[in-house]
């Protein structure tokens, strides 16, 4: 968890507009007294970031791009970038949640999931996985339905020594393998 709002401040998970419940997935928004009056000389990117709150009259509110949830203790839980947000067949796809679902797991040291177009009409979620240790594709599948719809289950899965990284230290994904 990345904790809680300081004082005078409150975060809300909203998707699609509409708060989201203890436990469902959304983009983490902020509100408060310290809230900036927007970005520098980018009056675009103000009126698209900083929006009045559907909650409080009168009130601005930060939509962050950071994908998370709450949890029943108060505590907001990171899971991703709204930029790895994904439509396949009509149906949103949180990349970053699938991979942090298989980063959970005990048996995994490091995960990316990308979407690919391979030779079908389709874009495939293929999930690039380091092991800890073995796990066959049927034990990691049976753990995924266990948390995700089935859209949302990896299509391939790719066992690697590492994951590709840019200069900056973050996951290349434009060198991730078909």
């Amino acid at each position: 968890p990345i904790g809680k709002p300081i004082q005078n401040t409150r975060l809300f998970i909203f998707n699609d507009g509409e708060l989201q419940p203890v436990g469902s997935t959304g983009e983490l928004c902020i509100s408060g007294d310290g809230l900036a009056r927007g970005y520098l000389n980018r009056k675009e990117l103000t009126d698209e970031k900083f929006i009045s709150s559907p909650l409080v009259n009168g009130e601005r509110m930060y939509k962050t791009g950071d994908l998370a949830f709450l949890h029943y203790d108060g505590n907001i839980e990171y899971i991703g970038r709204t930029d790895q947000q994904v439509k396949i067949r009509g149906l949103r796809i949180e990349l970053g949640e699938i991979e942090a679902l298989i980063s959970n797991h005990e048996a995994v040291s490091e995960c990316a999931v990308a979407v690919k177009d391979v030779d079908t009409t389709l874009p495939v979620i293929i999930a690039y996985i380091v092991l800890k240790k073995d796990i066959t594709v049927k034990e990691l599948k049976n753990y995924l339905r266990e948390f995700l719809p089935d859209y949302m289950i990896p299509n391939s899965y790719k066992i690697l020594d590492k994951l590709p990284l840019t200069q900056n230290g973050k996951i290349d994904r434009n060198s991730l393998p078909i």
